[in-house]
């Protein structure tokens, strides 16, 4: 069979909020963690240097005689269906899902997988290969099997698969001729009452409807429908329900660009990201992401009681990251190292107050939600305030969590400007005018200093850092934050500065300087999406749109995103998929988008 590896990252996600797994296009189970996504991968196979002789660490359905594959997800849904032709005319189709649906007045998300294998044409041979992995890619110890079911364990979970294929199939690499359906459970190690192929079929009757219910309740743009439909499902099966943190991505350690070194963890909670990731789904109407988020950041900030906030924690809410390398895992392509943990939570990095209180604004001002904010939140939110005013002028890793320098950050102290603002807006809702009258001359006073300082005369642009001289693409959500106008001439000219120097077609780079690991060579996805939103908000709408579509092109055949694209040849590298870069996808199209009311 074909054994083309997964060099544009062209994977389909799959998730309930509770676990999720990357699928390629052969169909094969390639990353899947347990007991939760940034828990040990059962299927580690995308980290290894060549997918089809790995040993283990993947969920397969080899098709013989493999002439090419077709790939898809189920209308408006998290279900993703690949099929597989034979050179002599025959098919199969596998329908892979994580279960997720209402029943008796709760939402059910079990820590499961769905395989279903359908026969589509002729007598089509298959080789199910069930090789699990177990401590970031040893194999998995297998704890016995039953006439239905096989049972492992991983770093700290026992689970088993649930089948109606002969388990002797599996166990021995035993082609076999699919002459009907093959349901496979993947699950807790729990007996399972119901036939494999009945509870499949229910179960993805079940999570088909919850995930049609739920599309139809977003506030979707007239033009680019599918486009951010796609983004909004991705980015909440990013989310952890049980907690309600936002997972920057569901993978680690995919360089950024071929053989960079810059390979992260990025299965944690950013608060930054979040806060970014949250605003977008709000503005689409799915407020309950939000929501879920502000009860994670509350008992973050409860638990840290005053001491300052980390610039990421684990879903769990738990502060260990500690970052360390192994070599059980070859690496994306074989392009270690393979990290766990992530160092960056030990870094300062200021925007993290700012970013909490700007996610919170929405409970004080949003009618829809149940539980509106109130005195107590704004009084934790103050806390925050007052450690956004002591910090913005001084140094901190930035937003790019530079491993070997600090510098004052722009975009630090405008967030940190913008959670002053903020609390000030919140302060007048409520009613407290002492409050908010403090918070908007802090608010008053940051505004000048920091557009003072981050304006360089000679660059005629705000900078990366107060009193520099780099460019920095992060600049070009000043406005969006609010603390200069888009109509404010010194920011025509930033755009016009980061265009020149920024730019490479349509992508954008983050910064063009050196760092840690020397000169980047691959572009940062969302920064392009940036600087879409900044040309239309310059009035440059056409070329806003020209540039918006032609990233949509950069997508992968199933729609999604990686961090990072080689602007050279294309490839999507970085950790996948990535919710900063769907965030730009919907916030683009909501703003460049005709009206229904113009549209129709």
């Amino acid at each position: 069979m074909s054994t083309k590896p997964h060099r544009h990252l062209d994977l389909a996600v799959v998730g309930n909020c509770e676990v999720s797994a990357l699928i390629d296009s052969q169909g094969r189970v390639v990353w899947m963690c347990l007991p939760r996504p940034d828990g040990d991968p059962v299927f580690s196979a995308l980290l290894t240097r060549d997918l089809g002789s790995s040993a283990h660490g993947v969920f397969a359905v080899d098709l013989a005689d493999l002439a090419h594959t077709e790939q898809c997800y189920v209308h408006n849904s998290a279900i993703v269906e690949t099929t597989l032709h034979d050179a002599h005319g025959g098919a199969i189709r596998i329908t892979d899902f994580c279960p997720r649906y209402r029943a008796s007045g709760r939402m059910f998300r079990p820590m499961m997988l769905v395989r279903i294998i359908t026969p589509v044409a002729g007598r089509p041979l298959v080789q199910l290969k069930l090789k699990p992995s177990a401590r970031y890619g040893v194999p998995a110890k297998h704890n016995g099997s039953g006439s239905h079911h096989l049972r492992y364990s991983a770093e700290r979970v026992d689970y088993r698969l649930t089948t109606d294929a002969s388990i002797t199939a599996i166990t021995d690499d035993r082609p076999l001729v699919l002459d009907g359906p093959l349901t496979f459970i993947l699950g807790p190690d729990e007996t399972v009452a119901e036939t494999p192929s009945v509870l499949g079929t229910r179960l993805l009757e079940e999570t088909r409807g919850y995930w049609h219910d739920w599309v139809r309740t977003l506030a979707v743009p007239f033009e680019w429908q599918e486009a951010v439909i796609r983004a909004a499902i991705t980015l909440k099966l990013c989310t952890f329900e049980d907690s309600g943190a936002v997972l920057a991505a569901l993978t680690t350690s995919i360089p950024e660009s071929a053989n960079s070194g810059r390979n992260w963890d990025y299965r944690y909670c950013w608060l930054r990201d979040a806060y970014f990731v949250v605003q977008a789904l709000n503005r689409l109407g799915a407020t309950r992401t939000m929501e879920g988020y502000l009860h994670y950041i509350d008992h973050l900030v409860a638990r840290a009681k005053g001491a300052e906030l980390r610039p990421l924690y684990r879903i769990t809410g738990d502060e260990e990251l500690t970052e360390r390398s192994i070599d059980s895992l070859e690496g994306f392509l074989g392009m270690g190292p393979v990290r766990i943990g992530n160092e960056a939570a030990t870094q300062t990095q200021h925007d993290v107050y700012g970013s909490v209180i700007l996610a919170a604004t929405q409970l004080f001002f949003d009618h829809r939600l149940v539980r509106p904010g109130d005195t107590a939140l704004y009084a934790q939110l103050e806390s925050l305030g007052t450690r956004a005013v002591a910090a913005y002028e001084k140094p901190d890793a930035g937003p790019w969590e530079f491993r070997g320098t600090e510098n004052v950050h722009t975009f630090s102290a405008a967030i940190s400007w913008g959670g002053c603002d903020r609390l000030a807006r919140i302060g007048r809702r409520l009613g407290l005018t002492e409050s908010a009258e403090r918070w908007q001359a802090s608010a008053d006073q940051m505004r000048e200093r920091i557009l003072k300082r981050a304006w360089s005369e000679r660059r005629g642009a705000f900078t990366s850092a107060l009193d520099g001289d780099s460019l920095d693409a992060s600049i070009l959500l000043l406005p969006e934050i609010g603390i200069v106008a888009a109509t404010d001439p010194r920011f025509k000219s930033t755009v016009e500065a980061i265009g020149r120097d920024l730019r490479d077609g349509d992508l954008l780079f983050r910064y063009r300087h050196k760092d840690d690991f020397g000169l980047p060579k691959a572009a940062f996805t969302v920064c392009a999406f940036w600087y879409v939103n900044a040309l239309a908000a310059l009035g440059r709408r056409d070329e806003a749109r020209e540039h918006f579509c032609a990233l949509l092109a950069r997508r992968n055949p199933l729609g999604l995103l990686s961090e990072d694209i080689d602007p050279v040849t294309g490839s999507l590298w970085g950790n996948f998929p990535q919710t900063y870069s769907l965030v730009g996808i919907i916030n683009s199209a909501l703003r460049l988008s005709q009206s229904w009311e113009d549209a129709l």
